[in-house]
Order: structure tokens, then sequence, then C-alpha cells
């Protein structure tokens, strides 16, 4: 099987963050967001080769990739941002077998070992959601099969949040859908990929829905947060066998070795990088970088990024790597 994972986005809503560090690389309880999709690859096996559609800080990915080493990869540049369709459509030359296709904007809890046991085309995944009109939702017939997808409908036709996870073994099925529609007219500059699998649809393929069990999003800075709170509930907190004299950790955290506390309480559901400095502070719903420092504040829903200083503040801020904030 081979797999292709489009990251060339800007990742804009995640601004100032992503200016330096390209969104799958930003970190949700101490770990990169790519690192989860890599460990979900690694225990389902068979992977072949991994095709990155690259772009945005495209260096920083290969570096990390590279450094990472579990898979075969190859990695191909989306010079033009021009849709899901086109992204795909460039691993073309390096797809001759069953493709699953990950969109890195979130962190899924699947059960990808189906894909052995299903005799469908493909497989999309799916997530029931009530704020449907959000999102492209999958419509599906009697049999759990897609009949077509709806973009942010107003009524609720579905509630099955397409969520950027497929897996298709009428592989030839599908590249010829993508020519097809990238043939015609973008849809305001885009190419998208659900129109190829409505193409492969009605070309007769049939494309099985199922539902994941967990969907974190992780492209927006709230959800990003939230992300985070969910990613330590499950497992990833970590913290010092006691807290440092004068200071109070309040689970669920993620602190690294060589975070100092000082006269401080962290916590809940904060993440802190080593190097971290944070004295005479009270800190929760965050998350921070290495090497940050952050004295007399108090923090809330606020992502910190690697070296910045905080003085004085209070409430929820985002400020980037080696930015500075002092309040009165």
């Amino acid at each position: 099987m081979k797999v292709v994972i489009p990251l060339a986005g800007k990742g804009t809503r995640l601004r100032p963050h992503t200016h330096v560090t390209p969104k799958p690389m930003l970190k949700v309880a101490g770990k990169p967001v790519i690192a989860y999709l890599l460990d979900d690859l690694e225990k389902l096996g068979g992977v072949d080769e991994v095709v990155y559609i690259t772009g945005h800080l495209k260096d920083a990915v290969e570096r990390y990739v590279r450094a990472d080493g579990r898979f075969t990869s190859t990695f191909v540049e989306q010079v033009v941002q021009n849709g899901t369709a086109s992204a795909v459509e460039l691993a073309r030359p390096y797809v001759d077998q069953p493709v699953l296709i990950i969109f890195v904007d979130t962190i899924f809890d699947a059960d990808l070992s189906v894909i052995g046991k299903s005799d469908a085309d493909g497989i999309i995944w799916t997530k029931e959601v009530e704020d449907y009109q959000r999102f492209g939702v999958v419509v599906t017939d009697a049999r759990g099969m897609m009949t077509k997808i709806v973009e942010k409908p107003k009524t609720p036709i579905s509630k099955r949040a397409n969520i950027g996870l497929y897996y298709i073994r009428n592989w030839k099925l599908l590249f010829e859908g993508i020519a097809e529609v990238m043939r015609g007219p973008a849809v305001n500059g885009e190419y998208y990929l659900t129109d190829a699998f409505q193409y492969m649809i009605d070309h007769g393929a049939r494309l099985q829905v199922l539902d994941v069990a967990g969907w974190y999003d992780a492209g927006k800075l709230e959800t990003l947060l939230e992300t985070n709170r969910v990613m330590l509930e499950k497992g990833r907190a970590r913290r010092p066998a006691r807290a440092p004299a004068g200071s109070t950790i309040i689970d669920p955290v993620y602190l690294e070795d060589g975070v100092v506390l000082r006269d401080a309480t962290v916590g809940p559901n904060v993440s802190a990088c080593a190097g971290t400095v944070i004295e005479r502070s009270t800190v929760r719903d965050t998350i921070i970088g290495a090497g940050a420092t952050i004295s007399e504040c108090a923090l809330r829903d606020s992502m910190v990024g690697d070296a910045a200083t905080l003085a004085r503040v209070r409430g929820a801020v985002s400020v980037g790597d080696h930015g500075e904030v002092r309040g009165d």
C-alpha cells in the first residue's frame, strides 16, 4: 500500500506560529501532530512508501520526516496550491497500488485494520457532528455506501463529516476521476478531491463509509488547544514525580524534563517543552514551546512559541517564536 499525505498549506489560521513551523509539526501534548499519524501507520504495517505533497516550509518537513526514518519517503512540491485533487494528482507517478490518503489537519482515532477486510473500492472515514453546516457531509445508502458529499448543507441531509481520511483500493479509477475533475473549471480557484470520489461512484465504484471513534481538529488555535486536552487525557500526560517547592501542578499536564517552575500553578491541560521557565504565574489550557519565559502572568487558552518572553500578561494570548509581550 502507498500513502499520500498532502501538507502544502500555509496554516493561516494558526499564525503567527506557522510563519516558522509547518502546521503538521506544531506540538500537541509534547508531540508533533504528524508524529501521531506516523505512529498509526507504523501500527498498521504494510506501507511501501509515503508520498508527501509539500509546500510551505517544505525543507523543515523533509528534515523531520527523514530524521524519523520509519518509512520510504518521497517528497513532491505543490507549487500552486489549487486544491486537494491537484495535490493528490502530484502523487500519481508514485502510486501503482491501493493508496491511503491522509490530510494532517486532524488527529484521528480509527481502526485502520479494516482496510484488509473490506472488498469495497474504497473507504471514506467520517465523524458524526452536530454542527454539520460547517463541513462537507457524506450521504450513504442503506448498505453504508457513499452516494454523495454535500458541502456545508443547510438542512441535515447527513451529519457525517468528511474528515480527510481515505483508503482507495481502485486507485486507477481515482486518478481517472481526478483527471476528469481537473479538465473542468476550478471552483473558487480549487479542484476538489471529493469531486473525484463522486466520479468514481458515478462510474460504478462502491465507497464504504465508516465512522471514526475520535476526530481531533488541529487546524486552528481553539481546536488545537482542545486537542491538546484530549491527548493529555488519553495518556500523553507527563509530570515530575513531585512539584517543585512552592509550586502546584494540576493534572493533566505534559512537562518535559528541564521545565522550571518557581512559585507557579500549572494546569490543567498545559504542555510545556524543555527549557521553559514559569515563575510567579498561573497557567492553564495552554501550549508552550521550548525555552520560553513566563513571569508574573495569568494565562489561559493560550499558545506560546519557542523562546518567547511574557511578563505581567493576563488572559488568552497567541505569541510566536521569539515573541515578547510585557504588560503594565
